[in-house]
């Protein structure tokens, strides 16, 4: 499904350069997995449903790696290009970079349309970034941000408005006056902004004076001051905004992507006795009144069949299972089940192991 079909170009920068310190892992920070994806590809996944012209993928620590990988597995359908900041000078610059990626006529067209996202944001929704633009072009705005109120805003940017409404300025804590540090109003790190009004700006930016990075959040102030409309775009759910920078993170961003998985899976006439306890990655197939009991791990490209019952505590990695099958404290994978077979309990198939229509196998009945 493609959401909203504009009559002007729309594209988007990934920002996904940075190298992930506080991952401790030689893995580049966009390539962590999240049930079974690259969180990188989920931001990818949100951009695939829009009407965009191209993506740009700016690239940094691992680039080989994340570029391979995007080449890959991105989204059908998505015209990428990837652009490399050899240092991680800041959000300014990685977006800098990206205009690199796009045609010398992109800066001329008054009517093109730019969405700018961290790749490590796994979380935000379509129909998000769907409003934001949709948003931003109601109001002919030159920039406009995704906000969310949160009831701890310290370490967030805070959104400071004129005195007509538009957003004059983002503001870090040690910039905020005690007033403005009561604000609860933060700004994410997605934009969206007019194309043509990009470079001369980002070209007066300067950088931080302690760390030598430039910031895109300084971008909004310069285009507010010199008279171009700044607005804002609100986010429900902050979540959606969330970004990955820790393995806690990581687990955090992944329980909420699970449990997305598994609603959207109950809906479609799954039952799972107990959700929370359920793993099901996003290139998992399931058929209607398929049963997932507690401990439950499908995992790659495994397909279950109508009426099939899994678990409890049974992991199936790249298996095929057909309808009414059973499976219960057992590992198998690359297996193959035919309608009708049983896995007793404690056992384990070898990959390539394949079972006829109704057998049943386990340690009690002389093979796995």
């Amino acid at each position: 499904m493609v959401i909203g079909r504009h009559p002007r170009p729309l594209s988007a920068v990934v920002l996904a350069a940075g190298e992930g310190t506080r991952m401790r892992s030689s893995i580049p920070k966009p390539l962590h997995r999240l049930c079974g994806r690259p969180i990188v590809l989920h931001v990818l996944d949100a951009l695939a449903e829009l009407n965009l012209e191209r993506v740009v993928v700016v690239v940094g620590h691992g680039a080989n790696e994340v570029t391979k990988v995007l080449q890959a597995e991105a989204p059908a359908g998505l015209a990428l290009e990837f652009v490399e900041q050899p240092e991680q000078r800041g959000t300014g610059d990685a977006l800098a970079v990206a205009l690199t990626g796009f045609p010398d006529a992109y800066a001329d067209l008054e009517e093109a349309d730019l969405v700018v996202l961290p790749g490590d944001t796994p979380l935000v929704r379509p129909a998000t970034i769907a409003a934001l633009v949709r948003h931003h072009r109601q109001e002919k705005a030159a920039a406009t941000v995704l906000t969310a109120v949160i009831d701890e805003p310290f370490g967030h940017s805070r959104v400071i408005r004129d005195k007509d409404g538009g957003v004059a300025r983002l503001a870090d804590d040690h910039e905020c006056s005690p007033d403005e540090l009561e604000l609860t109003e933060v700004a994410t790190q997605i934009y969206c902004f007019r194309h043509n009004v990009l470079a001369p700006v980002l070209r007066r930016l300067d950088p931080d004076p302690e760390t030598g990075e430039v910031f895109l959040t300084a971008a909004l102030k310069v285009l507010h001051d010199a008279g171009y409309p700044v607005t804002s775009s609100p986010t429900y759910d902050p979540i959606e905004a969330a970004g990955v920078n820790d393995r806690a993170q990581l687990a955090a961003a992944g329980a909420e992507l699970q449990a997305r998985i598994n609603e959207r899976w109950m809906r479609r006439g799954v039952t799972m006795l107990d959700p929370e306890a359920t793993y099901v990655e996003w290139s998992v197939t399931l058929a209607r009144d398929v049963v997932l009991l507690p401990g439950a791990i499908l995992e790659g490209k495994t397909s279950v069949g109508e009426g099939s019952v899994i678990g409890p505590s049974t992991r199936l990695v790249d298996c095929e299972v057909g309808k009414g099958a059973r499976i219960e404290y057992s590992i198998a994978e690359r297996a193959e089940l035919g309608d009708g077979a049983v896995v007793e309990a404690f056992s384990f198939l070898e990959p390539g192991a394949r079972l006829a229509r109704g057998e049943r196998v386990g340690p009690f009945f002389g093979r796995p």
